[in-house]
């Protein structure tokens, strides 16, 4: 982990190595301090001689200067350092969810992907910045301290070094029971960050159904656990305070009671008990910020490990060592191919598909919810990999090409559509950054977007809000049909993109494809018979399985799926996923 992590210093390293470095001179002109003012009372103060008050003045005012200077100079790397490394990592792990297939993505939810970048990375950065400062300047005015009490006087220093023991003794048993409870809170932040996200996105539905209460109920649960697991780990640290407070004046009245026994003695100035007072009191809250560095590492610990999880997770699909950088053609061939979701286990998604498409043929697939339609195409622009099997485009299996050749090539309208904050022009460039706003105007009419986007103030420029939520669905449907068609694909998955446009609306786009692109492979994904009847051929899906594979009269006749889903929607209430009437019962099986 350590190794993974420190990789992301880069281009800071060298201000993470100076860091150190002021913070070592800044404690030791700190420990030079305390010495300088045993000399002044003692050789200046109790003599009377003004001459050496001043010059052990002037002395004590350039070491204070020079600590204040490092000290400055400490603060101003150790903010450069630990910003910088936060940044490298959220970059690194940035770029590696880019690099995730679907499958990789599953294994994480986006509210974990979402506190791993923010809270994690924070946690580690905080981290960072206590350990390149604190946890060098912490044990080096321990060891100096120890040394110069030492040096004035060692029997005294006994009392001293055994509350120390005691000291330490006590902070890591705090330490070692609030370690447990810090690794369990970010597991709690997952549930709380995934309660805002889902409640934010679907804020439209909780208002529709009303739920505003039920999601209130379902943060306070989330945020209740965060708030328990803090207030309890908290509550421990908390502790830290009243031992070290009990600890320092014990040893403060055993230095005072033999202290002065020693000075009557002869065997000990007043400046040097004086020194040691200052001497104690730095090396206790020396520890005392060891044992703060240490909880804030137990609680990096667990976000460090959290954050390798995601840099060590290695992409399912990535691209050969000689990729294909060249899509011949449009055609499609499914070579008794396997696909699951779940790798080893669970039950496939799709079984022994065997299916070939002739490059510009327009294909319908029709079929039940959750009978595999969409891992079909999923497949062919390779945002899964087959279990068995393979699936060939252009003629070559979509593992050998380049993943970026072979999906410019393949343009996919997800079920999904999702449009980002900025202007529809900004939006179509997502298909073609260089894009000219003829090109855009061009294919936003054959997607039947011009007619809308005409009617806004600022027609092309209009700003779209994050997610679309300024236009309609079936507006969304479109625009996103429009970014498909921008990169002049040779093969268009519309993945139930015109189920939110009107029948109409639909037979334009599907004459526009004809007349337009007619030597693009079209595959059209539908819940509505009319908008795939027109196809060359249809897949007829169920249970993962193709059923049949022809065209709209064909299937009528010899299809029972097909016919009974074309009958339901012509004649009946026209969702043909609804229970079919029992004609002798009268009753819904």
């Amino acid at each position: 982990m350590l190794k993974t992590l420190m990789r992301q210093i880069k281009e800071y390293r060298t201000v993470s190595i100076l860091t150190p470095t002021f913070a070592a001179l800044e404690v030791f002109m700190e420990v030079l301090i305390p010495f300088t003012t045993a000399a002044l009372i003692d050789k200046g103060v109790q003599a009377g001689n003004m001459t050496e008050i001043l010059k052990y003045g002037l002395y004590m005012i350039l070491l204070a200067f020079l600590s204040l200077f490092f000290g400055v100079a400490a603060a101003k790397t150790a903010a450069k350092a630990s910003a910088g490394f936060a940044y490298n990592l959220r970059e690194a792990l940035y770029d590696t969810v880019q690099t995730f297939s679907f499958s990789n993505i599953d294994k994480f939810s986006t509210a974990g992907l979402i506190t791993r970048m923010t809270t994690d990375v924070s946690n580690i950065q905080n981290a960072f910045q206590m350990i390149l400062r604190i946890a060098v300047r912490a044990p080096l005015t321990m060891i100096c301290s120890m040394v110069m009490c030492f040096v004035i006087n060692h029997e005294l220093s006994l009392i001293f070094l055994a509350a120390l023991m005691v000291l330490a003794v006590v902070l890591f048993s705090i330490i070692h029971v609030v370690s447990r409870l810090f690794s369990q809170v970010f597991k709690k932040y997952d549930a709380l960050n995934a309660s805002v996200q889902e409640n934010v996105s679907a804020i439209r539905v909780v208002k529709a159904f009303v739920r505003e209460d039920h999601e209130i109920g379902k943060f306070s649960k989330a945020a209740g656990a965060v708030y328990k697991l803090f207030v309890k780990a908290e509550s421990i640290i908390a502790l830290n305070g009243p031992a070290m407070q009990l600890i320092v004046y014990g040893c403060i009245i055993a230095l005072s009671w033999f202290g002065a026994r020693f000075i009557v003695a002869g065997n000990l100035s007043t400046g040097e008990l004086t020194s040691l007072f200052s001497y104690v009191m730095s090396t206790l809250m020396s520890l005392m910020m060891l044992s703060m560095i240490f909880v804030m590492l137990t609680m990096s610990t667990a976000s460090g490990q959290r954050i390798c999880e995601v840099l060590h997770e290695q992409p399912d699909i990535v691209n050969p060592e000689e990729p294909v950088m060249e899509v011949e053609d449009g055609s499609i061939d499914f070579n008794h191919a396997f696909f699951s979701y779940h790798k080893g286990s669970g039950e496939d998604a799709l079984k022994d598909i065997d299916l070939h498409i002739k490059s510009g043929e327009t294909i319908g697939i029709i079929g039940g919810t959750g009978c595999g339609k969409s891992s079909l195409v999923n497949l062919i622009s390779r945002l899964y990999d087959v279990k068995s099997g393979s699936v060939c485009v252009g003629g070559k299996d979509v593992r050998e090409y380049d993943l970026e050749t072979l999906r410019n090539q393949v343009a996919v309208v997800l079920q999904k559509n999702v449009l980002f904050s900025g202007t529809i022009l900004e939006n179509l460039r997502w298909g073609k950054e260089d894009a000219t706003e003829e090109e855009c105007r061009e294919v936003c009419i054959q997607a039947c977007a011009d007619e809308f986007i005409e009617r806004m103030p600022d027609k092309y420029n209009t700003w779209i809000e994050q997610g679309g939520a300024n236009v309609s669905g079936g507006q969304k449907q479109r625009l996103c049909i429009a970014r498909a068609l921008l990169k002049k694909p040779k093969v268009l998955i519309l993945d139930d993109s015109t189920s939110a446009v009107d029948t109409a609306t639909d037979a334009r786009i599907r004459q526009a494809f004809a007349h337009k692109i007619p030597g693009t492979t079209k595959i059209i994904i539908a819940q509505r018979v009319a908008s795939v009847e027109h196809a060359d051929r249809i897949i007829v899906m169920e249970n993962g399985c193709i059923d049949a594979f022809d065209t709209h009269e064909n299937l009528l006749e010899s299809n029972e799926i097909y016919r009974e889903i074309y009958e339901t929607q012509t004649q009946g209430s026209g969702d043909f996923d609804e229970p079919t009437p029992d004609t002798e019962g009268g009753e819904a099986k």
